[in-house]
Parts: structure tokens; sequence; C-alpha cells
């Protein structure tokens, strides 16, 4: 969890983002999880009832701090879609929770921020057609499982091959890459997904995932800073315009300051790109 907190600061300190250009996040509502969510897990989670096995596989202990921070990322990733198209780019520093489904969270996901956040503008007519670019090392099997089967939204996932989650729902486009992708391997195959792709969206929903990174725990490939900062080059210039909404996505390298580094860089290349 110090991750958020030491990525915040070093936003800062670095001159990467001033204090006015951070705005806290508020709860989603019960209105916009029930979008994506099953009420019997919505109402679980919040009264705690739900049966221990079905909390085990989010792997975090439910407290009143869980479930309110839990919360409280949704309603950021909220946020930051809508500022978004206001203003063409807005982060979170938190959020990606990408393995969350309808009625049950693995993975240390509790809600979907992603799902949620898009049947909520595809419902308010905000935008018509949403593409998610995950470029987590872990397939997206909540997004999948929500989101999948709807022509409004396209999932792309770069992830790999033999790595949680072990069942996978199918994207619109996978693309599972071998134990040991470098640098050099993963933007190839990424360029590759990317010109595939010919769905034309309203918005742009990133998981910038930095568990790609070759020290993290629990990640499979051998990417370096400079690869992952090149990847996040390539999806702003493949949306060309379009408005991004980033969420940070996964990372657990030791020590923690390498994971701190990786989404601190994702942040660098978009104020690069937000400049021009």
């Amino acid at each position: 969890m110090e991750k958020y907190r030491l990525l915040r600061e070093k936003l800062l300190r670095d001159g990467v983002v001033t204090e006015n250009q951070l705005v806290p996040a508020g709860p989603a509502s019960d209105i916009d999880l029930l979008r994506a969510h099953d009420r019997r897990y919505v109402e679980g989670l919040r009264d705690h009832t739900l049966p221990e096995k079905e909390l085990r596989p989010i792997g975090l202990t439910w407290s009143p701090q869980l479930l309110e921070r839990s919360l409280t990322s949704v309603g950021g990733f909220i946020a930051a879609t809508d500022r978004a198209l206001k203003d063409g780019f807005s982060g979170l520093l938190a959020g990606g929770t990408h393995h969350a489904h309808a009625d049950r969270g693995e993975g240390y996901c509790v809600f979907n921020d992603f799902a949620v956040a898009a049947l909520r503008l595809l419902e308010l007519g905000k935008v018509k057609r949403i593409l998610i670019i995950d470029l987590d090392v872990h397939q997206g099997n909540g997004n999948s499982s929500i989101l999948g089967n709807r022509e409004d939204v396209f999932i792309l996932s770069l992830h790999g091959e033999r790595n949680y989650p072990f069942r996978k729902v199918p994207s619109h486009l996978d693309v599972a890459l071998p134990e040991g992708t470098t640098d050099e391997t993963y933007l190839e195959a990424l360029d590759n997904a990317l010109a595939s792709v010919t769905f034309s969206p309203d918005i742009i929903f990133y998981q910038a995932g930095v568990d790609n990174l070759r020290e993290d725990l629990l990640g499979t490939f051998h990417m370096t800073f400079k690869g992952l900062s090149a990847r996040d080059r390539r999806v702003l210039e493949y949306a060309n315009g379009i408005p991004v909404a980033l969420a940070i996505g996964g990372g657990y390298a030791r020590p923690i300051e390498l994971t701190v580094e990786a989404y601190a860089n994702t942040f660098k290349v978009a104020k690069e790109f937000l400049k021009k």
C-alpha cells in the first residue's frame, strides 16, 4: 500500500505535478457500482456479510478502511474519465483493478474501476465507444468477463502467457507473451497489436501496470524503465488526440521504490505529450 503514498510524494518532489493538479477522489456510489457489479456482492462488501470463502480470492482482509479505499479508488477513476473528456488526459494515482468480476473480487481487486467507469459513460451518453488498452503483465479477466461481449467496448491486452490469472477470460484482442520477454520483443508485439485495432473510440482507458519490470516479484517479463517509457509513448502516440484516462495498475518490485520510479516515468511521459 505504501507505493501509492510514495508515488504522490515523488511526483510532487520531481515537479511532475503540482499540488493544484491533484484532486482528492470521492467514493463511487451504489448507482455507479451496480452498473457493473451484482447487488448481492456490493451489499455484502458494504455490510461485511460476504462469506469468508468469497473474500479469500481478493487477497486482502476486509476492513472499513479497505472498503473506503476501494470505493474511493473507483470514484477516482470515474473522475479521471470525466476530466479526460474535458482536458484530453487525466490519471489516477491508483486503480486499474481489472481482476474484479461482476459477482466477486480477485487478485487484490475489490471493484472493477474500468468496467464501472465504462458503463457509466456509455449509459449517460457521454461517449459511444471505449477502447481499453491493458498493458499490465496480468490479463484483465474481470474486464473481459464484464465487458468482453460488448460491441461498444474493445479490450486489447498484452500479458504474460503463464501468469495469473491462470484461467483467462478472452478479451477482444489478447496477446500472450512468454516468460523473459524483453523490451524489444514487447514493443514489437505492442506495435503489431495497435496496428491491428480498427476500432475507433471516443476515449481510451489505459491500464499502465508496471509489473512488466524485470525486478517485479509477480511478473514474468524482463523489461526495463526505458522499455516501459517507450511503451507509454507508443500508447499516447496511438491516441493521437483521443482523450486518455490512465490508471497505474500492478507493480510489486522489491524494493518498492523501483515500482514507484516506473509509475512516475509514466506520468513524465504523459507530461511530455501534454506540453506538445
